[in-house]
């Protein structure tokens, strides 16, 4: 009779963590735990905590990890093409339930209501993004635009090609996002100007801008609670 073959000690592990989930979820795992247990779901035959580590100590934090790019996840040991594909979508999805939460509420009158999307969809990102969304009369989402990539100026970004997609899409009001990668979201002389620019544009047509958000780490700056919307301080 062949002798009785012993379960890998990752295997029981895995189990052990799934329960741990089935009864506490997410918030019971400590980082490095919750990566790892993300991680079993597509490196299927081996023991994930060295990968989960050395992604940690790559990239210092579990946003970090979400925010990082494919190639920069496949240079650490461990991670293929697969899981880098796979952490990646992870950090889409959760700017898509973002998203999906913004066009649940009744409307987006206030930056608060518009600033959970914003932040992950954009905190974190290496390059500077702007992004619209475009708002109904009821002030509820339409839809939500990345606009450009890259260095955002005012050569960037086509106050037309926006006005364009506002009325193609039925809009109403706007509010425009975009991203400081230095972290801080302080807006400068350029920012000022183009959203100038843009709220002229929109007026010409009779749409609204209800404001612009500069998303830094950990925090954002409000064009319209800084009362930066007001047409004598935007000249």
């Amino acid at each position: 009779m062949e002798p009785k073959r012993e379960t890998p000690p990752h295997i029981k592990h895995r189990a052990r963590m799934r329960g741990k989930f089935a009864s506490g979820g997410l918030d019971v795992f400590l980082d490095h735990e919750a990566l790892e247990f993300i991680l079993t779901y597509v490196i299927p035959r081996r023991d994930t905590k060295p990968a989960a580590w050395a992604l940690l100590k790559r990239f210092h934090s579990l946003s970090g990890v979400l925010d990082a790019k494919e190639e920069e996840l496949c240079d650490v040991e461990g991670i293929g093409r697969e899981t880098a594909l796979y952490i990646r979508m992870m950090r889409g999805l959760i700017r898509r339930y973002f998203l999906d939460d913004i066009r649940r509420k009744p409307s987006i009158t206030t930056p608060e209501d518009a600033a959970g999307y914003c932040r992950a969809s954009l905190e974190g990102e290496r390059d500077e993004i702007f992004e619209v969304i475009y708002l109904t009369t009821r002030n509820t989402v339409i839809a939500c635009d990345r606009i450009a990539e890259g260095t955002i100026d005012r050569t960037a970004i086509s106050p037309r090609k926006i006005v364009e997609n506002a009325i193609s899409r039925r809009a109403a009001a706007m509010i425009f996002v975009h991203n400081h990668p230095s972290g801080d979201p302080t807006p400068s002389d350029e920012d000022v100007g183009m959203t100038y620019e843009l709220v002229k544009a929109a007026a010409t047509l009779g749409l609204k801008v209800h404001d612009h958000l500069i998303i830094g780490k950990g925090g954002y700056f409000s064009f319209k609670s800084s009362g930066l919307l007001d047409k004598d301080k935007l000249q």
